[in-house]
């Protein structure tokens, strides 16, 4: 199966926009942002400015992720280009979930390598109703303006602005703050494996908190796109390097050991790590907003998703292969040279601390809407001074959601589990029902009927993924 094919594959299934429509919703989404008030005082004038090819300059837009700050204290979004939303959304695709792939081809054999894919068609084209919802048609134009910046704002729309944002904050914040907590406890557990010293786990949890205290001087998602991109080079290095050594063993692949059938008792392990590696919802409103060219969000979606379906699925099933029944629930257990062992687990400590910085920030943003958007809009003054750069009090209350995270990923006793019971929750809300049901709402008039049916089909699949997953 080659990468062009993936695509292919993604374009017959998912619908994308026409150059022109791609054109008209750009040039419509900066005329109603260029019309809106800049610091509350003055209008902007209400002329199209020259966004060819569906480009947009950098212009005020309130608190948003990617943003930073004008010399008057109002935030500005710092666009950002399509590689950059492209690595983001690999950093939260390709997680960490990769080491336990193999285990779920242990429990779910050839159905959990179908899933591997089937989960990477269907959360893009969540993904993509998510980000429809952001925007209405003009009935005069038939151009498409962009309405709402967040997942947020689409819930109100649904739901009513007084239970909406209370629910899906809260979820998103669970789960950014829960992902982060499992990026520290795993840096300690690898450390702990491949260092053996008289240091206990909690001292190595303690000193990898260390290395992600800065990111809260993190402004704006350009810097999260780098950071995002390193995770990206150290998650390929894992893959070449596990998978020339199972390339290595190719005489001895157990081939008899994949499974056709589906066992009732273990099939649900495998289907919660699959379901559970692709969810990056929460970034997309913010992601797509960000772009410097919005009409290419679709495409990134495509290869993003393509690309982690065939390499998830090829690493998944080349490393069960090597170890058959053998395979551990992390597949790093299963090699028999230390330091080869060492040097992949050094790696992934590597590939989760970079991977911390983009749901940290998240969640950072995600406070900062509620509660410091300045007087009278939120209870307190924005983080940012007039200068452009935080006030040292922000400073602090950016790192305490770090030394958060470190005291939860330290004296929490069986986290995975409450991670496991919580998460499978609010995963399947923000990536599997939520969405369709959002789409469904708003967009019910102009929804075939089929595309309908399919909407509730995947809201019924990921309900029941949720309960499976707390079983």
């Amino acid at each position: 199966m080659s990468f062009s094919m993936d695509l292919r594959f993604f374009r017959r299934i998912l619908p994308s926009y026409s150059d022109e429509e791609t054109v008209n919703f750009a040039k419509a989404d900066q005329i109603e942002m260029m019309t809106q008030k800049v610091n509350g005082t003055a209008d902007m004038k209400h002329s199209e400015p020259d966004t060819p090819n569906g480009h947009l300059p950098s212009y005020d837009s309130g608190v948003s992720l990617g943003q930073s700050t004008s010399n008057t204290g109002t935030p500005v979004r710092k666009p950002i280009s399509t590689w950059d939303a492209g690595w983001n959304v690999t950093n939260a695709i390709q997680g960490m979930f990769l080491v336990a792939l193999p285990y779920a081809v242990l429990h779910g054999g050839y159905w959990s390598l179908f899933f591997l894919l089937f989960a990477a068609v269907i959360t893009c084209y969540t993904g993509l109703l998510l980000v429809e919802c952001l925007y209405d048609v003009d009935p005069v134009t038939g151009e498409k303006i962009r309405v709402r910046e967040t997942y947020v704002e689409i819930a109100q729309e649904v739901w009513g602005a007084r239970f909406a944002a209370r629910i899906v904050y809260t979820a998103q914040f669970i789960e950014l703050i829960m992902t982060c907590i499992l990026y520290l406890v795993l840096c300690g557990d690898l450390m702990d494996s491949t260092i053996k010293t008289s240091f206990p786990l909690k001292s190595w949890t303690i000193i990898c908190c260390f290395f992600v205290l800065p990111c809260a001087f993190l402004i704006n998602l350009k810097a999260v796109s780098r950071l995002s991109f390193g995770c990206t080079v150290a998650h390929i290095i894992i893959n070449v390097v596990i998978l020339g050594y199972c390339l290595t063993k190719a005489n001895n692949w157990q081939w008899k050991e994949v499974d056709y059938r589906i066992s009732i008792h273990d099939f649900p392990v495998s289907l919660g790590i699959v379901i559970f590696s692709y969810t990056s919802h929460i970034f997309l409103p913010t992601l797509e907003g960000s772009m410097s060219n919005r009409g290419e969000f679709k495409k990134m979606m495509y290869w993003t998703h393509a690309a982690a379906g065939f390499f998830k699925m090829l690493f998944a099933y080349l490393c069960f292969l090597v170890w058959g029944r053998d395979t551990s629930d992390v597949i790093t257990e299963n090699l028999t040279s230390e330091m080869f062992k060492g040097f992949v687990n050094i790696f992934l400590v590597i590939k989760a601390l970079l991977s911390y910085p983009l749901p940290y920030y998240a969640a950072v943003e995600l406070l900062e809407r509620a509660l410091f958007q300045g007087m009278p809009t939120t209870p307190f003054p924005s983080c940012f001074a007039q200068d452009g750069y935080l006030h040292v009090w922000a400073l602090f209350l950016r790192s305490l959601p770090i030394v958060f995270t470190l005291v939860l990923a330290i004296y929490i006793p069986h986290f995975g589990v409450l991670m496991g019971l919580i998460g499978s929750f609010t995963g399947t809300m923000l990536s599997f029902v939520w969405p369709c049901w959002f789409h469904l709402k708003i967009k019910w008039d102009v929804t075939p009927w089929y595309y309908k049916v399919f909407h509730i089909l995947i809201m019924i699949t990921g309900a029941a993924c949720g309960s499976i997953g707390r079983v």
